[in-house]
């Protein structure tokens, strides 16, 4: 089901933890669009970084970004992808490098909440000690920018149709 407006570029963004991967793949499949797991986007010197404990500055995460943004502009059609982007500045970057609208969906939820998800995954480069940092820089998305934002304390069916129903909305 594809809202009904132009909008095709969609960013998972939220601290580690908030459910990104599962959301993003989940929506993909309802709107028939490409998932990607901006995880694996990430230069292999970040992922050694955050794997050892240490997170990441603006400069690692900089091309990081630069490749998110580029995988949006891709004429692939209707692209979801999973991707922290965290603070104000990581959102710009991505808008002007995709070169067009993009609606963020911001994944939110308390800190005990993802930090109990956290201890509980194995699966994951991303140490839940790191999960502090994602929250001392998150700046959560305002108006003007384009962006839901969808509390995570249910399932993921619910998260999914909760977006389907407010995209249309928006921007």
């Amino acid at each position: 089901m594809m809202p009904d407006h132009d909008m095709t570029k969609f960013i998972i963004m939220g601290v580690a933890g908030s459910g990104k991967s599962s959301v993003g793949s989940a929506l993909a499949r309802e709107l028939g669009a490409v998932f990607i797991d901006g995880d694996d986007m990430h230069p292999k010197e970040n992922i050694a970084k955050m794997s050892s404990g240490r997170p990441l500055t603006d400069d690692d995460r900089n091309p990081w970004l630069q490749n998110i943004g580029m995988a949006l502009n891709s004429n692939i059609g209707t692209v979801v992808i999973a991707c922290s982007a965290l603070k104000k500045i990581y959102r710009d970057i991505i808008r002007e490098a995709s070169g067009q609208a993009v609606m963020f969906i911001h994944l939110a939820g308390s800190f005990e909440l993802i930090e109990d998800r956290m201890a509980h995954r194995t699966d994951h480069f991303m140490l839940p000690d790191l999960l502090k940092s994602q929250f001392s820089i998150l700046e959560n998305p305002v108006i003007p920018e384009c962006f839901i934002e969808i509390d995570i304390g249910q399932s993921i069916e619910a998260v999914v149709e909760e977006v389907l129903h407010n995209v249309s909305f928006l921007c």
